[in-house]
Parts: C-alpha cells; sequence; structure tokens
C-alpha cells in the first residue's frame, strides 16, 4: 500500500471522483463470511462501521436488518456519498453517518456499540506511524460495550500481531481467526494467499 493512504488529503481527492470500490472481497462476501456473528447480534445490535469509504457495506447491513449503523469516515465526501445510495436504494435515511477518524475518535459515545466492524480499513491506518493500529485499537475498544466484539477484514496474517507502542499492554484485544478468503490465482502453481478475518474480543480489565 502506498505510504498516502495514511493521508485525509489522498482520500479527499480519490472520492471526489470514485463512486464505488469494494476493498479485498464485495461486501456479501464479508457479511456471509460473518453471518453467524451478525445473528448473534441481533438486529438491534448498534454497529459501529469503520471507513465507510466507498463501499456499500453499509447497504449490505440495512438489506439484512441492520439500522442502527454509524458509518464512520474521516473524508465527509465519502459519508455523504454514503447517505446518497442509502437513499438511493432504500428510499429514506436510516443509519447515522459521523466524521471522526479512527485513530483519535472512533464512535460517538464510549462503551455503546455491540459489534465494530471494518473492512480493510486497519490496513490503511497502518500505513501511518508505527503504532497507528494500536490507537485505532484503544479507540475502538472504548467505543464497544462490555459484550462487544470488533470484525476486521484484512489483507495481512499478521494485522493483530502487536505488542507494547504507546498502550500499556499492547493492543487491548483477544484476537481469534474465524475466517479466511483465499485470493484468485493467475495459475494454479501460485502460492495459495487468503484474505484473513479476525475476531477481537477486548480483554477483561
Amino acid at each position: 500500500m502506498p505510504l498516502d493512504f495514511e493521508k485525509q488529503s489522498y482520500w479527499h481527492a480519490r472520492f471526489a471522483h470514485e463512486e464505488n470500490f469494494e476493498w479485498l472481497v464485495p461486501s456479501a462476501t464479508f457479511t456471509a463470511l460473518i453471518e453467524p456473528h451478525l445473528t448473534a447480534a441481533g438486529a438491534a445490535a448498534r454497529i459501529l462501521h469503520l471507513g465507510i469509504g466507498t463501499s456499500d457495506l453499509h447497504i449490505d447491513l440495512r438489506r439484512r436488518g441492520f439500522e442502527r449503523v454509524a458509518n464512520v469516515d474521516y473524508e465527509p465526501l465519502a459519508l455523504e456519498r454514503g447517505r446518497q445510495l442509502e437513499e438511493q436504494v432504500f428510499g429514506d435515511v436510516r443509519m447515522g453517518y459521523l466524521a471522526a477518524d479512527v485513530i483519535d475518535s472512533a464512535g460517538e459515545g464510549k462503551k455503546y456499540y455491540d459489534l465494530a466492524i471494518d473492512k480493510c480499513t486497519a490496513d490503511a491506518v497502518a500505513c501511518g506511524r508505527n503504532d497507528a493500529v494500536l490507537a485505532m485499537a484503544e479507540n475502538v475498544r472504548q467505543c464497544l460495550s462490555d459484550s462487544g466484539v470488533w470484525i476486521s477484514l484484512s489483507y495481512s496474517a499478521s494485522r493483530y500481531d502487536l505488542d507494547g507502542g504507546d498502550f500499556e499492554g499492547g493492543l487491548p484485544f483477544e484476537v481469534e481467526v474465524v475466517g479466511k478468503i483465499p485470493t484468485p490465482k493467475q495459475r494454479v502453481t501460485d502460492p495459495d494467499v487468503f484474505y484473513w478475518c479476525y475476531l477481537l474480543r477486548p480483554k477483561r480489565l
């Protein structure tokens, strides 16, 4: 990934002309993979969608009955596009759209959300300062309810192999791989490469 993925100016310029782009896999593929966790959360779950970008993940969530979704991005163009797409598809806007930096402030309230979801957002964040993913994790932890979890799709098999940094005790989550998606091969002899789906449960204080 280019280093300018960490810069808001990059995303502003990109979203000025980009209408739709899905990171790693289509949204429906991702939600099908995490279906057991969505079902367990229930339709009334309060969901924090980190880094809406120009994805239609929020649309797939609403189709599945989830409307208490806060779609977060630090670029207003992404939020406006997401809001317009929801109205275009459903005829109204029921989800929330929040301008925030997932490193500095991930959600509207503390310990409020039942589920946090990101599709490659942590990967983009990782292009920033050395402790950027730890900073994101700390903010997400503060926004989750006591029983809440974070589900993250990443291209990296070691995205959350973190320790130390600015946060005492390292990553404030227990991490489990709950699925992996094979990437397309150019040749049958190519090595197996996967996208990784992580379930992060807050560590007990």
